[in-house]
Order: structure tokens, then C-alpha cells, then sequence
């Protein structure tokens, strides 16, 4: 009793709390699992599920070859989750499994083989065995350079008539500049243009200079304009003027005391990491960089001097790819580099580089920075160690070059080497040769045009080759399946076809202040006023041209029938001469003494008979001194 009382007074406190606090109660009971139960549960499943299984497999037991590993690896899969250690749940493997199993633990790990078991009596295939040669030969044509050469198609830029001595491509490849001994610089957008390859913009930033070399920045901008004379220029995209140098005063002596060139440039290019800096030499002997927020004076001159200090022509100059080292070909045949932050002495120097009095033509480095490619005037080309740069590490004799800025440059996976030849003209064509990096050994070869190759570009992201030629063309080679962008996007747009009807639109002339019924109405839409000017059958209908010939068309041509037929016939064909005016008149004195018509008859009882004077033949006096004869 005293329990039940206690039970209720607990019962009756609970009651009192939920009314004060608002709620029925403190929440219901928690949910109890039995673990033990539902692991049991789970193995009699499991075991069940491995008997269906095994049940299923003993009947197509003997059609199971020995080199079946699927199943193993199904029936493993199944039993994974039933034994421990070394305890195996469920009833023993079959013969036929238990045989194999030990056979097949071996190459469990080397071979696993995805989907059903093979039938009894199959052999291998060959298509796998397919598969793989042609999985290794697309191996060996990656690690072969000469299969990632683009120059399946190829398209033709006319710049004009002239050798083409400059090309540019931005970073992205998406505008090719040319620039050439005819003075003109024209820009292609191979995204805007069409199957007529025109370009759309065509200037002469330095007048009447030749132009000697173009580049776009590293961020694609700005271009560099490299010409003969002394003043460099930056132009932005679409060709308006950033930049001039100055020029310096050509009676100093000591050219770091100028603030600029004083004579002819010879090359020039961007800062690999900086986009403001810019380099250039000249025919005054000095290597000047440039920033581009300061035209006023160059940043710093470095002076190439010869072997007794005197001082040389840098012909061509470049950066190395980090941007570090200032690398600059010179007349006497060799090659000076500096540090880009020390300009007095040179911290690389080989002296017989190429041949004394020859123009090394360009000076290129791998994209590795390790190796430097030179091509020199003496007809070679030659890579060099930067870090042993005493001799060459391969070298190639018989290139000829003709033009003082015939360029080399590494492939985009540097492993092969490019240049052009020159030659002379109708006297074979000018090719474009690919050697290897290493040994320089020549792999291929490209006929390019029958004129010389100057230039040469191979551009990393689009994976394609453009070339510029003696007669005026730039050529750009591709491969629709290894290239990208590029040529490829303009080569597939048709034609814009002309419209002839704009030929027959008439400027509309504003009259304000005419009268109502002589102002002409005002055109509301030009395409609505060509539509009906070519309905109009007066406005569209085309003049008649001459006759030729005998006649067409139920006209006769006959003489006289145009202006020009009718001057030829009565003026042009009059062959009377008229050099002797007095011979002239007396041709007809005759005529006009039988038959007087104006003057004569008034004048016919006062006037005398007329009297002209004879012709003599002058006596030449042979006595005479030489300055008083006539002279004839």
C-alpha cells in the first residue's frame, strides 16, 4: 500500500510539472536493438545467398575452363563477408573450383579478368593483341618527333609583291602580322576572314623603311616595329602608333651618353616576363632595352667590342626564356651574352662563332633555356651549351642565305630545329628543313615555294607553321587533326559573295530650302531602296557597250558610228603635211588666181600683180671663222 501511494504521489508530481510547464510529458521511450538477433539474421541470409550461388555454379561446372577467373573472384566476392581468418561459413567449393582456386591465387594479382567466364576450347585473340601494336605505335609516334610535323594543308596569305622579312603571331594565335621590303605591315585575323584570305588592315608605319622585324608582346597588346631606320616603334592591335623612340645625337662619340640610336636598327624583340620591356641593336654598336611608360631615353646599353676593344655590329639580339641573359650576334662572327642587369662586361663570349664579315642572322634559345641555335651568314647553323660555351655541339654547312634576317626556331616539344634556305631565282625552290635538336641530323624537309624562305614560325598553342617567302607570299601549314584554331577557322567560310546591287544606289542629296516638288524624298531603308531600284527596269538596265566586229544583235557597226571611229576617219587618218607653211599657201595660188572669190575681186582695179620673191641657195663662205657660220 505504501508503494502504490508513493507510485501515486510521483504520479501526481509528474501531473503537476507538465501542467506548470506546459507539455504532456518528457518525450517517449527509447527505441532498444538487439544486435545478437540481427547479426543471426544476417548469416542465415548470407548462407542461403552462397548456397544459391553455388548450387547455380555446380551445374555449369564442366563447362568452366581452367583459365576462368571470374568466378573465383565472384564466389570469393560472396563468401568475403562470411568468414573470418581461416573459418569459411557455408557449404565446401565444388572439385572443379577447389582445383583451380590454388592455380589461379597466383595470377590473381597480375590478370583479372572483367565479365563472364570464357568458354572451353577459346583461344586468345589477335584483336587484343591488335590493340596493343596499336597502342605502341601510337607510343613510338609520340616519342617520334617527325609525326607531329603539321603540313598536311597548307594556305597562302598574299602580301604583296616583295620579299616578306617579318612575321607575328599574338599569344593566343589569333592574328598573324606580316611585314616586308615593300614597306607595308598588314594584319590577318584568321577568325574574321574568309576563304579569300584578304587582310584587313593594311599600313606603313615607317614610311619608306623596309621592315626589319615584328613581335608581339607576351601579352599580345602591343607589336614591336623593327625597320631601317633608327627609331623603333609600338603600335597597339589594330595599328595605331604607342610608341616612338627617340633618336639619339649622332655626333656623340661614346654611344651610352646618347639617349638613343643613331643608325640603321637590325632587330629587335619583347621581354619573355616583362611586357613593358623591349630590346634592339643598330648599326651604331650598341644593344639598347627600352621600357615602354619612358620614350624619352633607353633603360640601359650594353656595347659589343672585339677581341682588340673595338667596336662591332650586333646584326640580330635576343633573350633568353627566363629573361635573364641578353644574347647578341655580331659582324666579326661572334656571340656576346650578358647579364640583363649587368651590362659592362659579357658573361658569355665566343669569339669564332661563325665566320668574320658574315651577318649571323638570328640567335634563338630552347625552350628549355639551356640550348642557343644560331644561324649565321656563312651559309650554318649551329646549337651551343650555354653552360660550355666554347664549341658548337652540332653544326650544318650548305644552307644558303641570302637575307641578313633568315631565322631558325625549336619546335614546340623541342626536340627538332627548323629553317629556310635561299635561292636564287628560277633556279629550284626554297625549302624549310626540320633537323633534330641533338645531333642536328636532318629528318625532313618541306618544298615551300620557288622563291627563298625568310622566315619561319612554329607557334606552340596552334601547333601550326607559317613561313614567309622571297616573292611576297606568307604560307601557313596545318593539320586538321594536330593543329587547332588558327587557318582552320577561316579555310571553312565560303566567299562573301559581291552584291551587285549596291551599284545602284544614288547618293541621296539633302535640298532644305528647295521647293517642295523638286526635294527629293528621303530614303528610309537602303535595303528596300535596292530592292526596288532593281525592279526599276530604267534604273537596273544595263547600257549597251559598242559594236565590235560585224554587228550582234540586229545592230550594224559601221565606221563613223561612234566619236572616236568618226575623229580616226576624218582627222587622225589626214596625212597632208604641213611642215612647210609657205608650200602650204602656194598650193593653192593657182586656184585662187582662175577663180577670185573674197579679197581679190574688190581689190581687182587698184591692186598690182603680186611678186614673190625667189628662192637662192646661200653661198657658204668656206673663208669664214667657224663661229660665224650659220649653224644648222
Amino acid at each position: 500500500m505504501a508503494d502504490r501511494g508513493s507510485d501515486s504521489g510521483d504520479s501526481s508530481s509528474d501531473a503537476d510539472v507538465s501542467s506548470v510547464m506546459g507539455f504532456s510529458g518528457f518525450g517517449k521511450k527509447a527505441r532498444t536493438f538487439d544486435l545478437e538477433a540481427m547479426f543471426e539474421q544476417t548469416r542465415r541470409t548470407a548462407i542461403e545467398r552462397s548456397q544459391r550461388v553455388l548450387g547455380h555454379y555446380s551445374i555449369i561446372a564442366p563447362l568452366v575452363s581452367c583459365q576462368s577467373v571470374s568466378l573465383k573472384n565472384s564466389v570469393d566476392f560472396e563468401f568475403s563477408c562470411h568468414r573470418g581468418d581461416s573459418d569459411v561459413i557455408g557449404p565446401p567449393l565444388p572439385p572443379a573450383l577447389g582445383a583451380q582456386t590454388d592455380e589461379d591465387e597466383e595470377d590473381d594479382d597480375d590478370d583479372d579478368v572483367v565479365g563472364p567466364p570464357l568458354p572451353p576450347g577459346y583461344k586468345h585473340s589477335t584483336a587484343d593483341d591488335d590493340d596493343d601494336d596499336d597502342d605502341d605505335m601510337t607510343d613510338e609516334e609520340d616519342d617520334n618527333p617527325v609525326k607531329k610535323i603539321p603540313d598536311t594543308h597548307e594556305i597562302t596569305l598574299q602580301h604583296g609583291s616583295k620579299s616578306v622579312s617579318a612575321l607575328a603571331l599574338d599569344p593566343s594565335g589569333a592574328r598573324l602580322v606580316t611585314g616586308g621590303y615593300d614597306y607595308d605591315v598588314k594584319f590577318w585575323d584568321f577568325a574574321g576572314m574568309d576563304a579569300a584570305l584578304h587582310a584587313f588592315r593594311s599600313l606603313q608605319p615607317c614610311e619608306c623603311h623596309q621592315i626589319r622585324s615584328l613581335q608581339y608582346s607576351v601579352t599580345g597588346d602591343v607589336i614591336l616595329v623593327v625597320a631601317g631606320n633608327s627609331q623603333a616603334k609600338v603600335l597597339d592591335r589594330d595599328g595605331f602608333q604607342v610608341l616612338e623612340c627617340i633618336k639619339g645625337d649622332q655626333y656623340i662619340v661614346d654611344m651610352a651618353n646618347t639617349k638613343g640610336h643613331t643608325a640603321m636598327l637590325n632587330d629587335g624583340c619583347w621581354h619573355p616576363k616583362i611586357k613593358e620591356e623591349f630590346l634592339t641593336c643598330s648599326n651604331d654598336g650598341t644593344v639598347r632595352t627600352w621600357d615602354l611608360n619612358s620614350e624619352k631615353k633607353h633603360k640601359s646599353v650594353f656595347k659589343p667590342r672585339s677581341q682588340q676593344g673595338k667596336r662591332v655590329i650586333p646584326t640580330c639580339c635576343t633573350y633568353s626564356r627566363d629573361g635573364k641573359l641578353i644574347a647578341a650576334g655580331c659582324q666579326d662572327g661572334t656571340i656576346q651574352i650578358w647579364d640583363r642587369n649587368l651590362s659592362v662586361h659579357t658573361k658569355f663570349h665566343c669569339r669564332q662563332a661563325h665566320a668574320a664579315g658574315s651577318d649571323t642572322t638570328c640567335l634563338t634559345f630552347s625552350y628549355d633555356g639551356v640550348t642557343l641555335a644560331s644561324r649565321g651568314g656563312d651559309d650554318t647553323l649551329k646549337t651551343w651549351d650555354i653552360r660550355n660555351f666554347r664549341k658548337p655541339l652540332a653544326a650544318v654547312t650548305g644552307l644558303s642565305s641570302f637575307f641578313p634576317m633568315t631565322d631558325c626556331c625549336f619546335s614546340p616539344d623541342d626536340k627538332l630545329l627548323l629553317t629556310g634556305t635561299s635561292v636564287k631565282k628560277d633556279e629550284g625552290n626554297g625549302k624549310l628543313l626540320f633537323f633534330e635538336r641533338e645531333s642536328l641530323q636532318k629528318v625532313y624537309e618541306i618544298e615551300v615555294a620557288d622563291a627563298s624562305v625568310v622566315r619561319c614560325l612554329w607557334h606552340p598553342k596552334l601547333n601550326q607553321i607559317m613561313v614567309g617567302t622571297g616573292n611576297g607570299q606568307a604560307k601557313v601549314y596545318y593539320d586538321p587533326v594536330k593543329s587547332q584554331r588558327g587557318a582552320m577557322l577561316c579555310v571553312v567560310k565560303s566567299k562573301r559573295k559581291e552584291k551587285h546591287a549596291e551599284t545602284l544606289t544614288q547618293d541621296y542629296i539633302i535640298t532644305p530650302h528647295a521647293l517642295p516638288m523638286f526635294r527629293e524624298a528621303r530614303q528610309r531603308s537602303t535595303r528596300k531602296q535596292l530592292e526596288k531600284d532593281r525592279l526599276d527596269p530604267v534604273r537596273s538596265h544595263k547600257p549597251e557597250p559598242p559594236v565590235s566586229g560585224p554587228g550582234r544583235g540586229g545592230r550594224v557597226a559601221a565606221h563613223g558610228g561612234t566619236l572616236s571611229s568618226f575623229i580616226v576617219k576624218n582627222i587622225a587618218l589626214d596625212k597632208t603635211d604641213d611642215s612647210n607653211p609657205r608650200e602650204a599657201i602656194l598650193r593653192h595660188a593657182k586656184e585662187a588666181a582662175e577663180n577670185p572669190y573674197w579679197v581679190a575681186p574688190a581689190y581687182k582695179q587698184t591692186q598690182p600683180e603680186p611678186l614673190f620673191a625667189e628662192e637662192e641657195e646661200e653661198e657658204v663662205d668656206e673663208d669664214q671663222p667657224e663661229w660665224k657660220k650659220r649653224k644648222i
